[in-house]
């Protein structure tokens, strides 16, 4: 991978990961999947980052799946066991990075690009978006269980199914009514100031509020309501943050939040 292929800067305690081939409408390659993974997994509870966003360069996508290149390679089956395997890791680390993430998406969104995104917290989009897996009119290849799971949690399965059936891609108002994105912007510069406004109120939260919910719910969707959830109880409520956030509610100031 090219240096600037993605780019990543860290702004008033904001991470900002940025899709950079617009020529390609941001498809990413190998490397570029491998360190967005990285930084998420480099990124520390209480550390200088308190959020991170995803964004694609320019206004035409945030980004149109893997470069498809990148498949000319494959002639076992191993490879395409490595393949999703390593899609898999890449969106479970975006998942599990202990800060909150927002996807900031423009106009196309699909194939692995849509994976990333709702690997995300929160997702914002422009108006002009469309997202989805056209798979069974391109490549005709699959998703994992493990990519359709987190798909069929936002979605629901039911059209999770449709959508990769009939390969049509969705637009911002549907995906707003099912859930799948919490706001819909009017253009790039809205995406960009929006984003910058609400990675800044989540920057300013209880970071293990945070943390604690996102592995919660990870769990929940993963392994079912039943899952032990004892260690997150004890890791919220033992920490020097619920102290400090009780003296300040109780001594009427602003908490001052470490993440511990």
């Amino acid at each position: 991978m090219s240096n600037d292929e993605l780019l990543y800067e860290v702004r008033d305690g904001i991470g900002w990961i940025t899709l950079n081939r617009p020529q390609a409408r941001n498809a990413l390659t190998f490397a570029m999947y491998d360190r967005l993974a990285e930084i998420c997994r480099e990124t520390k509870l209480g550390g200088a980052v308190k959020c991170l966003v995803v964004t694609g360069a320019g206004d035409k996508a945030f980004a149109a799946g893997t470069d498809m290149t990148q498949f000319r390679g494959f002639d076992t089956e191993q490879d395409a066991l490595d393949y999703e395997h390593r899609i898999d890791v890449v969106l479970g680390a975006v998942e599990a990075c202990p800060v909150p993430t927002i996807a900031a998406i423009a106009r196309a969104c699909t194939g692995g690009g849509a994976g990333i995104a709702a690997a995300c917290d929160i997702r914002i989009a422009t108006a002009d978006l469309k997202f989805g897996f056209p798979i069974a009119r391109t490549l005709g290849n699959c998703l994992s269980i493990a990519n359709l799971s987190r798909l069929s949690t936002l979605m629901g399965a039911g059209r999770v199914k449709e959508i990769i059936f009939t390969a049509r891609l969705v637009g911002a108002e549907e995906a707003l009514n099912a859930g799948l994105i919490a706001e819909i912007v009017p253009d790039h510069a809205a995406l960009i100031a929006r984003t910058e406004e609400l990675a800044a109120l989540l920057a300013t939260h209880a970071p293990l509020t945070l943390s604690t919910t996102k592995e919660a719910l990870r769990r929940l969707r993963v392994q079912g309501a039943e899952t032990d959830d004892r260690d997150l109880v004890v890791q919220a409520y033992m920490s020097e943050d619920f102290k400090e956030g009780m003296e300040a509610f109780l001594g009427k100031r602003k908490p001052e939040w470490k993440g511990q």
